[in-house]
């Protein structure tokens, strides 16, 4: 009796040319497609919505410490060739532009160094289009008018192996009550008009930081400052010493939250002193 379960295959018609067979694309093939496109969407994705930054210097301290990650938001101040990867220049200018407002935390490309190599810089934004600012005995002075600084608690960050001796300055290293040795540095709290309230440091007087001469703001840049006020290359120094002036077009993006924080004491290759180098109270902080 024949397999009623299996048919002959069916004669071709007469005159009926035979099924071309249908070629499958290989393993291979459908994995590197599949990476394009993760690749491309990540890429987007990063370009105009999200993306990740290190802080790797103590210029932003007490609110950013070296070792710390956060994300930027892409959206907020427009797009320009400095949103892409590589600066790619396939943006003209910038568009969908908007100025940030005073107080806000930016990322922004940097000047060029003396190879033409320019890095991802985060600082604070206290001045605007139009604004004229100067520091007199460490006080900011905006549009002719002293910011007020309220002198708070004095800010301590322990001694770490990605802030040790060479970041803190030995007269401001000390040992806390559990014998631990820190950093302390004298805190005050700044508010701008408008209500923007944050920390800054002050390291003493410093004549080259704390006295200067009235910057006047031009159109389509922003006046940047690092809130460890003496420790902190930005518009109060031209380049190389500073940033300058820092056109709009160069901004990438705002400070949003931190997602992970590191004392610097992990190794790589010990998967659990990832861990244990986590500063995890940090983690999730907005601005």
């Amino acid at each position: 009796m024949a397999d009623t379960d299996t048919l002959p295959d069916s004669p071709a018609l007469p005159g009926t040319p035979n099924p071309k067979p249908v070629k499958r694309r290989s393993e291979t093939a459908d994995t590197l497609i599949f990476l394009v496109k993760l690749a491309a969407v990540v890429l987007l994705f990063r370009s105009f919505i999200f993306s990740p930054f290190s802080i790797p210097s103590q210029s932003m301290l007490p609110r950013l410490y070296i070792g710390d990650y956060l994300f930027i938001s892409k959206w907020n101040y427009g797009y320009s060739r400095y949103s892409l990867p590589l600066s790619l220049p396939l943006i003209p200018g910038r568009i969908f532009g908007r100025d940030p407002t005073r107080g806000d935390v930016v990322v922004f490309r940097g000047p060029a160094d003396q190879d033409g190599h320019a890095n991802d810089v985060i600082k604070r934004v206290i001045g605007l289009p139009g604004d004229t600012i100067q520091m007199r005995a460490g006080q900011v002075i905006l549009n002719g008018t002293a910011v007020p600084k309220e002198r708070v608690a004095d800010f301590t960050i322990p001694l770490t192996p990605n802030y040790s001796g060479p970041e803190c300055p030995a007269e401001f290293q000390q040992v806390d009550p559990a014998g631990k040795p820190i950093c302390r540095y004298e805190r005050f709290r700044e508010t701008l008009p408008g209500g923007k309230s944050y920390m800054v440091l002050d390291r003493g007087e410093m004549p080259v930081a704390d006295e200067t001469s009235v910057y006047s703001v031009p159109a389509g840049h922003v006046f940047v400052m690092g809130d460890n006020r003496d420790d902190s290359g930005d518009s109060r120094f031209e380049p190389p010493q500073g940033m300058g002036m820092v056109p709009m077009e160069r901004i990438e993006g705002k400070a949003v939250v931190s997602f992970f924080s590191t004392d610097g004491s992990a190794n790589y290759i010990l998967p659990w002193t990832w861990f244990t180098a986590a500063r995890w109270s940090r983690i999730g902080e907005g601005f």
